[in-house]
């Protein structure tokens, strides 16, 4: 059976945490930031863990590597 390809698109956006769970990063941080309140666009800059109910599936579809 061949290797499987891990999507590099899902590569860049999650990084795997040494406990196994996934760290991205959060969205509406790019462009329209002048009606954003400071402290919205602070807590933005965080990483945060993506949801358990997702993350198997992100894990075995799109980084078959990641254990």
């Amino acid at each position: 059976m061949p290797k499987l390809k891990t999507k590099k698109a899902a590569a860049k956006r999650f990084k795997l945490t040494g406990s196994g769970k996934l760290k991205r990063h959060k969205s509406n941080t790019q462009h329209i930031l002048g009606k954003k309140s400071t402290k919205r666009k602070r807590n933005l800059r965080h990483a945060t863990l993506v949801d358990k109910t997702v993350s198997n599936k992100v894990k075995t579809k799109l980084l078959p590597y990641a254990k």
